[in-house]
């Protein structure tokens, strides 16, 4: 049924082209604005209608420059990080730590019981530090022969990385490609609230690690009657062997170490020393020159690897950029605080756990269209932080809305590249994927309605 999904860029581009177009239907209007803290705030009930200022062609292809030029700082960072991280992963530490794992299994069957779990939290933490994403696709070449060796089906070897990153994802604590550039937006320290966010991620985990334990546990019980294992005979992928990660080296133990110290520094330099874009893009620079050293790459290696993961970062940097022109015409055409307005006005008397609610399903629909989480960051924050503003709601909340929108969503809409380029590799039907998804999606998206209205009721913010 979705052989094809939309590339997000043309996405982006039709919504572009459409927020030009209620330039024109929209009724333009303002909010008084005030410097508060360090913070520029809306100020509620200063709403004053203007004349309608409808963009035209000219404006709708000057845009995207603008929109670039707007965005530079964190398209810079985006391309900067994703190639530090390529040259950790070019050393094979994340590979071979993985395949160490993968043999450890299988000379020890019994132990299957607690390397599911590990690997679904080792995943989660991916997802939850560097935003682990398009990397399920290399990943789920060793679960699923991994998953096939301990006698489960391709099912099982999607869920390790793919559910268990999604998991880490949405409730992630330091990732700075999706948290890290949201709450930039909303102009509070990057990597503040932590606390409260490692109890979020620690329960989204806890669910992931339930329903794949679970789901294994039945197949041990009815393995005859799996809806994904061995359908034509075959197996569901063409894997390399698990002895293809490679030996699990003293380089390759150093490297992760050092990933484990970077990560360390990120949570104490954004919540003690202040640090920003500027800070987090050096500390991870940083590290990807120590890794290099330490896994042994050469100048020439490392430089390939860098270009190699900057590149790769292209389509999310582009998006980013497009992205915020869309938002240069909607301001240009001052429509943004009209539809503050009317959201305002109909959730004003709502309570705030429920109008929260409401940022979190409107942030779930959006990422159907621009399922970018950093693309997504830079189109909807700058609407989302002014509304919380209005509604009393904490800018934290909003960040956190927006991360349960991008992160839960993700497993099941049909126009990420990513969920659909897994189920390619794995020869599983879109379909068969959302019968077996639609439950830990559910329950996620439960404990997020909880979890949203909480900081409402209680003071978890610092």
């Amino acid at each position: 049924m979705f052989k094809k999904s939309p590339d997000a860029l043309l996405i982006v581009a039709a919504v572009l082209l459409l927020f030009t177009v209620l330039t024109w239907m929209i009724p333009a209007g303002s909010y008084d604005r005030v410097k508060k803290d360090g913070k520029t705030k809306v100020v509620a009930e200063t709403y004053t209608p203007e004349e309608r200022q409808g963009q035209g062609v000219s404006a709708l292809l000057t845009a995207p420059i603008k929109g670039f030029t707007e965005a530079a700082r964190i398209i810079a960072f985006v391309l900067l990080v994703g190639g530090a991280f390529s040259m950790v992963t070019a050393t094979g530490a994340v590979s071979s730590g993985l395949g160490a794992v993968v043999r450890f299994a299988e000379r020890r069957p019994a132990a299957k019981k607690a390397v599911i779990p590990l690997l679904v939290v080792l995943f989660s933490l991916a997802g939850c530090t560097f935003g682990m994403s398009e990397e399920n696709l290399v990943f789920i070449l060793i679960t699923i022969p991994l998953a096939h060796t301990m006698g489960y089906d391709a099912l099982t070897g999607i869920a390790i990385p793919f559910l268990g990153s999604a998991a880490g994802f949405a409730g992630a604590a330091v990732n700075p490609f999706t948290l890290g550039i949201a709450q930039g937006i909303a102009e509070i320290p990057v990597g503040s609230g932590a606390g409260y966010r490692w109890a979020v991620w620690a329960v989204f985990t806890a669910v992931a690690v339930g329903f794949i334990v679970r789901y294994t546990a039945r197949l041990d019980k009815r393995r005859a009657n799996s809806p994904a294992d061995h359908r034509d005979g075959k197996a569901p992928v063409s894997a390399v062997k698990n002895d293809d990660a490679g030996p699990f080296t003293g380089r390759h133990i150093a490297v992760l170490l050092l990933f484990a110290a970077a990560i360390i520094f990120l949570m104490i330099g954004s919540n003690v020393w202040g640090w920003y874009i500027d800070e987090i893009a050096a500390l991870f620079i940083g590290l990807g020159v120590a890794a290099a050293v330490a896994g042994g790459l050469s100048a020439g290696a490392a430089v390939d690897a860098f270009k190699k993961g900057a590149a790769e970062m292209l389509t999310a940097a582009l998006i980013i950029g497009l992205s915020r022109s869309v938002l240069v015409v909607a301001e240009d055409g001052k429509i943004i605080d009209t539809v503050l307005y009317a959201l305002s006005g109909a959730v004003a008397d709502l309570p705030r756990a429920v109008s929260v609610q409401a940022m979190f399903l409107v942030q779930g629909l959006i990422n159907v269209f621009v399922p970018s989480g950093s693309g997504q960051a830079a189109i909807t924050m700058p609407i989302m932080v002014p509304l919380a503003d209005i509604l009393g709601i904490s800018r934290q909340t909003a960040v956190l809305a927006f991360q349960f929108g991008d992160g839960i969503f993700n497993l099941i809409i049909p126009t990420s590249g990513v969920t659909m380029g897994v189920l390619a590799v794995a020869r599983i039907p879109y379909g068969e994927w959302l019968r077996w998804v639609w439950k830990p999606v559910a329950v996620l998206t439960a404990f997020a309605v909880l979890l949203l209205a909480l900081p409402e009721w209680a003071d978890v913010w610092p």
